[in-house]
């Protein structure tokens, strides 16, 4: 069983995490406006919202911290736990979202989420989930390359396999089936993590928040200074409705965020700033945004490449 007080470390840790993107972003982009809201739920908890926008290289993005409770755990986070249904929780996390400007600078996501849940006076369940994956609209074969090395090599101190499980879960998990395509290149995914008890599982959390940091601003500094015209601009709006596709129809975490009743603008802030649907486009032949869709939309083994 869980001690009361690892709650609490985990909090104080994910707190950490959230500055120190909130540092990196800033040394990486300081002409970002920044919004800060401290919110409470109704139900129990609340959380810190930081939201940034209008910034030289990042167009929006955000790094949300909450810690959420409640008496009745909501559907989508009893999906692969059937019998917590209906059990009291507490959920606490931190999600991060860089919608860049520069069409040469990818889109990035990551997550890290711990939950508690106990049921009719039984024992307290715990787990971990979370990972980080890439959207890019101009690939790199390079930063997709050293992206998937950064995951691996987060990851191979805990399982010499645990890479390629959460690789191919992070693949299934980013697909969207009504387009048959990924919505980026990947990375890792995780849920229900507890592999080698409590003190294992949470210093593997803290590994993928680090890794995530320098695996993203290693990219971001290479491609930020890249000139881009109109037309890829255009394209990167388009691209990004896959992203809001998939945020809006298939994503647990906006689902739990709602279903749990929780803040809508911190939930929502992942959306990208500004989307276009234009119908029937499809990709020059021959062009760099049919490379995009020819050779980066479907799962590869990209350390197998190098």
């Amino acid at each position: 069983m869980v001690q009361d007080d690892q709650a609490e470390q985990v909090k104080i840790s994910l707190l950490a995490l959230q500055k120190s993107l909130q540092n990196k972003l800033v040394d990486a982009d300081p002409k970002l406006h920044c919004k800060q809201d401290q919110w409470k739920r109704n139900e129990g908890g609340g959380g810190k919202t930081l939201a940034f926008k209008k910034g030289k290289f990042i167009e929006k993005g955000g790094i949300n911290f909450s810690d959420v409770s409640g008496k009745k755990l909501p559907k989508t986070a009893t999906q692969n736990r059937p019998e917590l249904e209906g059990a009291s929780f507490r959920g606490m996390g931190v999600s991060v979202v860089f919608h860049p400007d520069n069409p040469y600078i990818p889109t990035t996501h990551a997550n890290v989420r711990y939950f508690e849940a106990k049921k009719d006076g039984g024992p307290l369940s715990w787990w971990f989930g979370g990972g980080f994956d890439l959207t890019p609209y101009y690939p790199f074969k390079e930063d997709v390359i050293e992206w998937h090395q950064h995951a691996r090599d987060a990851c191979n101190p805990f399982g010499n396999d645990l890479y390629k499980k959460l690789k191919d879960w992070c693949d299934e998990y980013f697909h969207l089936p009504h387009r048959n395509e990924t919505r980026g290149v990947g990375g890792i995914f995780f849920d229900d993590f507890c592999e080698g008890g409590f003190d294992q599982s949470f210093s593997f959390i803290k590994k993928v928040g680090e890794t995530f940091q320098d695996a993203y601003f290693s990219i971001f500094e290479k491609r930020k200074s890249i000139s881009f015209s109109t037309k890829e601009k255009e394209f990167q709006k388009y691209r990004r409705g896959r992203y809001a596709e998939f945020n809006l129809v298939y994503d647990r975490g906006t689902h739990f965020g709602l279903q749990s009743k929780g803040r809508t603008e911190s939930i929502l802030m992942s959306m990208p700033p500004e989307v276009v649907w234009t119908y029937g486009w499809e990709p020059g032949q021959g062009s760099p945004e049919e490379n995009l869709y020819k050779n980066y939309l479907q799962p590869r083994d990209w350390l197998e490449i190098e």
